[in-house]
């Protein structure tokens, strides 16, 4: 696997090449990947954080050839330095915007909107938009056709499971937009965090089970305890993860509740949960 280093491009396919933010975390891992697609016109795929030291590099490692810039999603850890690249480059911003639900980069503005399927052609590469809604709803992957590697933003990460927060963030899309995934022709994963994910069908079903048999363990949690509220279901439901992480568990948690809702098997009152 390519090494993860900082202020520096690393190949990972013929056509990409990845420069790693320095914000890493604990919901970041080693920091934010972006993504450089082709040589002699280049587009950019998450920018990151607008970090000096993070877009100096960027733009160096361009050297006056950055044409465009996507984003998969709005987070503030991907998005941010698009227009100060873009304010220094002239590149063209490409990417979905949603209301501003208390995450969202407010400071990316002014993009070329992307629908289903939508393939940005040049003679080096084409890059597909495949519409991921899930994790938020704008959220997009792009797949670099000539080398099969997706690029998988917060959809898909190295190492974790995503966290999906509603009202932006939605299950049963999460799980749909996994499925979808599995129509396209891709030999690589590329992550916003973390690194290179090989065998994607395995992956990618793997995450899909995940996600069942966590909604598993939320009814089956429910049904024994009658009544709950979401503070009193997170432990139980989430006994295998650090309880340091069990408020951004109780979101996903949440996400889990509202697609029982959708799907008829539960229904809420008053804060409190119960299955049907």
């Amino acid at each position: 696997m390519p090494e993860i280093r900082y202020a520096e491009a690393v190949q990972v396919s013929p056509r990409v090449r990845r420069v790693t933010a320095p914000n890493s975390g604990r919901m970041t891992g080693p920091g934010t990947n972006s993504y450089l697609v082709g040589e002699r016109e280049i587009a950019l795929v998450d920018p990151g954080p607008d970090l000096p030291s993070h877009v100096d590099a960027l733009e160096r490692i361009c050297d006056g050839r950055l044409r465009w810039i996507f984003v998969t999603h709005t987070h503030r850890d991907h998005s941010p330095a698009a227009a100060t690249l873009a304010a220094r480059t002239g590149a063209e911003l490409v990417g979905n915007i949603i209301p501003n639900d208390g995450y969202q980069d407010e400071s990316f503005t002014g993009a070329r909107a992307l629908a289903q399927d939508d393939c940005h052609r040049t003679e080096e590469f084409s890059l597909r938009a495949l519409l991921t809604p899930g994790h938020v709803a704008n959220h997009v992957c792009f797949l670099v056709e000539e080398d099969g590697l997706l690029m998988t933003g917060d959809h898909v990460m190295g190492g974790s499971t995503v966290v999906i927060v509603p009202p932006a963030g939605d299950m049963r899309h999460y799980i749909e937009s996994l499925r979808r995934m599995l129509n396209y022709d891709v030999a690589w994963l590329a992550p916003g965090h973390g690194d290179l994910i090989g065998n994607p069908r395995g992956e990618i079903e793997h995450l899909i089970a995940h996600r069942l048999k966590r909604e598993a363990k939320v009814a089956d949690a429910l049904s024994r305890l009658g009544t709950a509220s979401v503070e009193e279901l997170t432990p139980p439901v989430y006994d295998d993860v650090d309880p340091a992480l069990h408020g951004w568990a109780a979101l996903s948690l949440t996400a889990h509740l509202l697609k029982l809702r959708d799907d008829g098997r539960a229904r809420e009152q008053g804060g409190r949960w119960q299955m049907l």
